[in-house]
């Protein structure tokens, strides 16, 4: 009996997995970013380091919500650890257009705009605002197994982009 009720349980206690088929229409396009991700390393442009990390992405809230979760350590030039830092990024569909929030410790970045090439790339553009930066982050999926990340910054007022950060990320099996 006690198993039993051990084994009911756990059966309400677990979340069932949730995939890439199970995202809402507006956000079916993002599929191929859903799962595990670790990252080989990428290049910090600002500092002359490297990063490496790994990348999460959940179908969430009944197939409403991408959500994308990260962690990445950063190194400088001469390869030694100056830091690492947990991020997050909600995506979801608002009034017919895709829209993404990302947060770290530092930052918010509310991108207002998604262009998608189905199951290829996306492009996230951030809110454009007078007396902050644009921000672009790119997703491009080189082969099911790589995806090529970017992410760049403009000045305010300015409509030329500069990497800030480069890579490609492994879907772990």
């Amino acid at each position: 009996m006690r198993k039993a009720v051990l084994l009911v349980f756990v059966a309400l206690c677990v979340q069932p997995l949730a995939y890439a088929s199970d995202l809402s229409t507006p956000l079916s396009g993002l599929s191929f970013l859903v799962g595990q991700w670790g990252s080989a390393k990428g290049v910090v442009a600002d500092t002359g380091g490297t990063s490496t990390g790994h990348s999460t992405f959940t179908v969430e809230a009944d197939g409403a919500l991408l959500l994308r979760r990260d962690h990445t350590d950063l190194f400088d030039k001469s390869g030694k650890s100056s830091g690492g830092f947990n991020q997050v990024m909600t995506i979801y569909a608002d009034h017919g257009a895709l829209r993404a929030d990302y947060i770290d410790a530092q930052h918010v970045i509310h991108y207002g705009h998604v262009d998608i090439e189905a199951g290829h790339s996306a492009v996230f553009t951030s809110v454009a605002q007078a007396d902050a930066p644009t921000f672009k982050l790119v997703y491009s999926l080189e082969n099911p197994q790589t995806l090529r990340v970017t992410f760049s910054m403009a000045p305010p007022g300015n409509a030329s982009f500069q990497p800030i950060a480069s890579g490609t990320l492994t879907k772990a099996p």
